[in-house]
């Protein structure tokens, strides 16, 4: 199984997000994180989809998705020409007296604390699925009450590969 991280420029249409997950769903295949967002220019929208699959199922998604009416662009992401980021948002059972060591664990990990209460916090942090995964791992003796991630946000590095839509 290898893992491939998709670029589509679709034009900014409701129900847009709708059929390219739709296709997914209808043909099986697995979306392990998809983000949209509107672009630069308001009449696109870009999705990012992290799927997984053989050769074949990963050449079948790009070309599947390309015919769809509203696509205007799909492109993989490769990881050495590109940057991933992912936000984190994690509720931790914390009392006061051990407050002080998950600040200094978020602080390590660049993490901004956005909420504090009297029984837990929120930490915001912003990275690679590994630097998350590492900072989640380091709560290990900690309740983790609640947990949101926002999925694969990736732009590819340089100017070369900009698609300029009409």
């Amino acid at each position: 199984m290898q893992r491939k991280v998709f670029q589509i420029l679709v034009d900014n249409t409701s129900g847009v997000l709708s059929r390219i997950s739709g296709l997914f769903s209808r043909r099986g295949y697995n979306i392990e994180s998809i983000t949209a967002g509107v672009t630069a220019d308001p009449q696109y929208t870009r999705i990012t989809i992290v799927t997984s699959g053989d050769e074949t199922i990963l050449e079948q998604i790009e070309k599947q998705v390309a015919k769809l009416v509203d696509v205007r662009d799909i492109k993989e992401l490769k990881p050495e020409a590109s940057v991933y980021r992912e936000l984190s948002m994690i509720k931790i059972r914390c009392e006061a007296e051990r407050r002080q060591n998950v600040i200094a664990v978020a602080d390590v990990f660049r993490g901004n604390i956005i909420d504090v209460s009297t029984d837990s916090l929120i930490v915001e942090i912003t990275g690679s699925q590994e630097k998350i995964e590492a900072f989640l791992k380091l709560l290990d003796g900690y309740e983790i009450l609640e947990l949101a991630r926002t999925g694969i946000a990736a732009l590819s590095r340089g100017s070369e590969d900009v698609i300029f839509l009409p």
